[in-house]
């Protein structure tokens, strides 16, 4: 009997826990704007040339924009959307170390384009990086 309580306890403080971790990150996570928006992303190719698209939107996430008008394909991961091709160009890591490196606003993006929220005006980047 005594072993049963212990788990039943153990259990409900992972619950807790579990419901603590996920309330702050409710709490923090970056807040997406509703309505209509206009946003900017440059691809940077290879061979270093450039192309800017813009698209006027009511998406909340940068991913839902990106896949819908078919300017990147991945794979879902971990930590989201792992890019493989972007305006018809692959990068393949396994083959010669090559990924697209996402920013926002000229800086290194710390997530991944489906779970960056979009306001009106942002910028972003996709660049052809190897390394």
């Amino acid at each position: 009997m005594k072993k049963n309580g212990k788990l039943i306890i153990a259990a409900v403080a992972v619950l807790v826990l579990a419901a603590v971790f996920a309330g702050v990150w409710a709490a923090t996570r970056p807040a997406a704007s509703q309505g209509a928006k206009t946003i900017t992303v440059e691809v940077v190719h290879k061979d270093e040339s450039s192309k800017t698209f813009t698209y006027h939107t009511d998406a909340e996430y940068l991913g839902e924009v990106l896949q819908a008008e078919g300017l990147v394909k991945g794979d879902p991961g971990d930590y989201g959307l792992y890019i493989t091709e972007v305006d018809g160009e692959a990068a393949v890591y396994e083959t010669d170390g090559a990924y697209w490196a996402f920013y926002q606003g000229g800086e290194y993006a710390n997530q991944s384009v489906d779970q960056t929220p979009i306001n009106d005006g942002d910028a972003f980047s996709l660049v052809y990086t190897v390394g």
